[in-house]
C-alpha cells in the first residue's frame, strides 16, 4: 500500500511538471487588413500560463534579414534560453512574440503599398492583447531585435515611445549616410529599392523616406524626453562591420545626454553571439517590467 501510494505521488508530480512547462508555438497566422495578407508570428507563453489566469509583460523579438517567425525559435534557442535565464530568476516570466517581417526592415515602403509599420503597431500588437493575458501598459511591453531586427527596435523604441518601455538591439543594422551611398547600385536596389525607389545614386539615396526611417535620424531630431522614456541597450560585436553604425547612434546619444548601455564584445555577426547576448537583454528588460 505504502509503495502504491509513492508511486502515485510521483505519476502526480511528473504530470504537473510536464503540465507547467513553457509552450512554444510556431508560424501562428494573423489576417491583417494592412498587408491584406495573414502574417505569421511565433510565440512564446511562459510555464504556467495555462495553468493561471495572471497577465504577462510582453517582448516583442524581431527576426533579421531573409530570415522569419522562425529564426530566433530555431537558431535562437529562445525557449531554452528564456526558460534558464526566468528559471534562475534572472529575467521575469513574459510573453515573447516572434512575428515575420520578411525582408520590410519593419518599415512603411515609400509608395505605401506594403505598410509594415503601421501594421506592426496598429494590428499586431492590438491582436496580442486580445487574444494573449498581457498587460496592456507601456512599462509592460519591450521590443528587441538583431540585425535588421535590431534596426527594427530602435526604431519601433524611438518612434513610438508612448508603446515601450525598453529596447534591446543586437548587432543592428545601422548604416551611415556614407555606407548607403557607397553601396553599389545592385545592391541598393536589392535591399532598400522597394522601400526608397530604386535607381538612386549618392546623395540622392538620402530621401526623407530614409532620414525618417535611419535611427541615427531619429535620435538626432525626436525630443530629448522622448527618447528618454525608454531604456536601451545596444550590443554589437567587435568584428562586425556594423559596429560603426552603432558607435554613431552611441555618440549621437551620447551628444543629447540619453542614458543607454552600449556593449561591444568580442564576436561577429551570427547566431553564436546573439544566443550569447540573449540572456542579459532579458536580464536588462526584466528591470523596466519591475515596479
Amino acid at each position: 500500500m505504502k509503495h502504491a501510494l509513492l508511486l502515485c505521488l510521483g505519476l502526480m508530480m511528473i504530470a504537473l511538471s510536464s503540465s507547467a512547462q513553457s509552450i512554444l508555438k510556431e508560424s501562428l497566422t494573423m489576417n491583417s487588413e494592412l498587408l491584406k495578407k495573414d502574417v505569421r508570428y511565433s510565440i512564446y507563453l511562459p510555464e504556467g500560463y495555462e495553468q493561471s489566469n495572471r497577465s504577462y509583460p510582453v517582448l516583442y523579438l524581431l527576426h533579421g534579414y531573409t530570415d522569419d517567425e522562425t529564426g530566433w525559435t530555431q537558431f535562437g534557442e529562445v525557449q531554452h534560453i528564456a526558460d534558464k535565464a526566468i528559471d534562475s530568476g534572472e529575467a521575469t516570466s513574459m510573453i515573447i512574440v516572434m512575428p515575420n517581417a520578411e525582408v520590410t526592415w519593419y518599415c512603411n515602403d515609400y509608395r505605401m503599398e506594403y505598410p509594415y509599420e503601421d501594421m506592426f503597431i496598429k494590428e499586431l500588437i492590438p491582436f496580442i492583447e486580445k487574444n494573449y493575458r498581457v498587460h496592456r501598459k507601456k512599462q509592460f511591453r519591450a521590443v528587441a531585435g538583431l540585425s535588421m531586427g535590431g534596426w527594427g527596435a530602435l526604431k519601433f523604441s524611438m518612434k513610438y515611445s508612448e508603446q515601450f518601455s525598453a529596447c534591446v538591439a543586437f548587432s543592428a543594422a545601422i548604416y551611415t549616410d556614407n555606407q548607403l551611398m557607397n553601396y553599389t547600385q545592385e545592391k541598393y536596389d536589392y535591399r532598400f529599392g522597394f522601400l526608397f525607389g530604386k535607381g538612386l545614386t549618392g546623395k540622392k539615396r538620402l530621401t526623407e523616406e530614409w532620414k525618417n526611417q535611419q535611427v541615427i535620424y531619429l535620435a538626432e531630431n525626436l525630443s530629448v524626453n522622448k527618447l528618454k522614456s525608454v531604456r536601451y541597450y545596444i550590443d554589437c560585436g567587435d568584428d562586425d562591420i556594423l559596429c560603426l553604425g552603432n558607435a554613431e547612434l552611441h555618440a549621437k546619444l551620447n551628444e543629447k545626454r540619453i542614458p543607454h548601455e552600449f556593449r561591444v564584445r568580442d564576436g561577429r555577426h551570427s547566431w553564436e553571439y546573439w544566443r550569447s547576448g540573449l540572456p542579459e537583454g532579458l536580464k536588462f528588460i526584466t528591470k523596466s517590467f519591475h515596479r
